[in-house]
């Protein structure tokens, strides 16, 4: 299949962020036409910059952070089916803000939420290394990560066994389920350094990636230093995917999705990959929270429920399409 241009395909991508961006801003149980953007006495204006602007900030930016992590994650590790999640760093940082959730001092200021999500991150991103040593193996790195999710998982389902009240318990299967609702201009300050922060480092490793694709002895050949490779990998995906899960809760599945539905479009080529992936991610969770908005139901469906039931079936079409090559 014959690829459009990549200055076309990042057009294309841009002008589709821009159009979601602004139905964003109008979508919703109550819809507000653009003659209300510019008149501060409509009511609907604060609906539109108080509510609506930070949401639709923090929908792009955390698409971004997760798709670029999906496909990096896939480049480094040469498998389709890799995500942040495979590092363990989006599970350790529900295990932080669980925990605060909890012992109740999640209660006291949001912000507590986040603090601990970030620091869940960033001891992932330390332990993984760690479990990980001083070998520059993908298997280690990628078997560490798993044990990282493991672990979260178990602390996440002993805090809900032994939570000490109601409260808790629903407070962190609410947290759990993903959201962007009732979100901040404060949670976009909050999120934007970090997963900027991630994506830069995450853009440092695209020649590595590219490398990688001759495997690990053809990349070290090339004079790649995987063991720094790792390194940004690691702090990137943590500091992107975390700070997404501080202040939203568990999203999934957008970076496995988006880096499979572009591949075809921009190509193979890990690095090149990257910005795509970004973007795509940015549309992908616009487009899934305009939807969510849109439900016909009494309560808004959770993002992370809505994202989960369209990444659960196009997991299991990638598998039967591996298994398929593979017979």
């Amino acid at each position: 299949m014959r690829r459009a241009p990549r200055p076309l395909v990042f057009a294309g991508l841009l002008a589709l962020i821009a159009l979601l961006a602004m139905l964003s801003l109008q979508a919703g149980r109550v819809w507000v036409p653009f003659a209300a953007w510019t008149d501060r006495a409509d009511p609907r204006w604060s609906i539109i910059f108080e509510l609506r602007a930070p949401r639709t900030a923090l929908a792009i930016l955390i698409g971004a952070g997760l798709g670029m992590s999906g496909a990096a994650m896939q480049g480094y590790t040469r498998n389709p089916l890799a995500d942040p999640g495979a590092l363990g760093v989006s599970s350790m940082a529900a295990l932080g803000a669980v925990l605060t959730l909890y012992f109740g001092a999640g209660a006291q200021a949001s912000w507590v939420i986040a603090a601990a999500a970030m620091a869940g991150a960033l001891i992932a991103v330390l332990l993984l290394l760690a479990l990980a040593g001083a070998s520059s193996s993908v298997v280690a790195f990628v078997l560490a990560g798993v044990i990282l999710q493991t672990m979260a998982a178990a602390g996440v389902a002993l805090a809900l066994s032994l939570a000490p009240n109601p409260w808790a318990s629903a407070e962190i299967i609410n947290w759990l389920m993903g959201s962007l609702a009732d979100r901040s201009s404060a949670d976009v300050a909050l999120a934007a350094p970090f997963i900027l922060a991630g994506c830069a480092l995450l853009l440092l490793t695209g020649r590595a990636l590219d490398a990688l694709t001759l495997g690990e002895t053809g990349a070290q050949s090339l004079g790649i230093d995987l063991g720094r490779v790792r390194g940004l990998l690691a702090v990137g995906v943590a500091l992107a995917a975390g700070a997404s899960v501080a202040v939203t809760g568990v999203v999934s599945f957008v970076g496995l999705i988006v880096p499979h539905l572009l591949r075809p479009v921009v190509g193979a080529r890990p690095g090149a990959l990257l910005i795509p992936s970004a973007l795509g991610g940015a549309i992908l969770v616009l487009a899934a929270d305009i939807a969510v908005r849109l439900t016909p139901a009494a309560a808004e469906l959770k993002l992370g429920v809505a994202m989960a039931a369209l990444g659960g079936p196009f997991f299991f079409g990638l598998l039967f399409s591996m298994r398929r090559r593979l017979a």
